[in-house]
């Protein structure tokens, strides 16, 4: 297996977006120790805890997960700490703020569930009620999201998840934000398509943006295994453990497409406006930092 490149063992997928797309092109175009992405941070230890603040000086954490990954992740914290005490660390780093954006909505629930029958929906219904949350998913994943694939879930996100867009970007417009780490739980798909967004605005290629987004397979690697019982527990495949390469291509196109690109998706379908952008551009571009604009 190749070396991972996250400088914290505890924290999987993590890295400087800057730095990696600057280290991809040779350009050093963008700013650097701003934009941070990985996967949860649930596992992290007391020392790569302590290095998030000492070494890393983030300031804002945005956090893409849903409610059902939130509760199953108390409940596996909650067996740590009982069985280790000195894991009873505050869940949330203090000096950090957290901005908790469930990605996977109610607009995205919404698009997922009008694809299922009525016995399927009820079922959903039902088991949802008696408190069977994973359950429930599964009914998602074994009826509509295997069918949709990562790609086709990426579409719909782009659709049905303007709202959460436009909650993600107004912390990214802000400069006291910064240096911000998006994360969900793999670190892979929903802070991918973020990062994805966040590239286009800069005007990045779809070569370096795969590049990035492609670097998550083998970042994830050391918990393939969990993941794959994770991911099978809500009725998806080994597929949803990937990187498809035809992502970013994808994601690209039908922005394109359908909305005329990045600038009128985000201004006119998510109401993220020009203004707001045009603060993204220049807290990460390295041409206003240095006075070239």
């Amino acid at each position: 297996m190749a070396s991972l490149q996250t400088p914290l063992p505890s924290i999987l997928n993590f890295r400087d977006v800057g730095k990696t797309i600057n280290d991809f092109t040779g350009l050093n175009k963008l700013q650097e120790k701003k934009l941070y992405r990985s996967a949860r941070l649930d596992n992290a230890t007391a020392e790569d805890r302590k290095r998030l603040i000492d070494e890393f000086a983030i300031k804002s954490v945005i956090d893409l997960r849903t409610e059902t990954e939130h509760i199953e992740n108390s409940k596996k914290r909650n067996q740590r700490i009982k069985a280790n005490a000195q894991e009873a660390e505050p869940l949330k780093i203090p000096g950090i703020a957290y901005h908790e954006i469930n990605f996977n909505g109610k607009g995205y629930s919404n698009s997922l569930i009008k694809q299922l029958t009525w016995h399927q929906f009820f079922r959903l219904i039902r088991l949802m009620a008696m408190g069977y949350r994973t359950e429930g998913i599964r009914v998602l994943g074994e009826n509509v999201m295997r069918a949709r694939g990562l790609t086709g879930l990426a579409v719909d996100s782009i659709d049905a998840c303007t709202k959460e867009v436009k909650q993600v970007f107004d912390v990214l417009s802000n400069p006291e934000s910064y240096p911000v780490l998006v994360h969900c739980t793999q670190g892979k798909d929903r802070t991918g398509l973020v990062v994805m967004l966040v590239l286009q605005v800069l005007v990045l290629d779809v070569g370096s943006t795969k590049h990035d987004y492609m670097l998550s397979e083998a970042e994830l690697a050391p918990e393939r295994e969990e993941r794959l019982k994770e991911i099978e527990s809500i009725g998806l495949t080994e597929e949803f453990a990937r990187c498809d390469p035809l992502m970013v291509k994808t994601v690209y196109k039908h922005i394109l497409d359908k909305y005329g690109g990045i600038d009128k998706y985000l201004s006119e379908a998510c109401g993220v406006d020009a203004a707001a952008q045009d603060r993204v551009r220049r807290i990460m571009e390295r041409r206003w930092s240095l006075g070239v604009a």
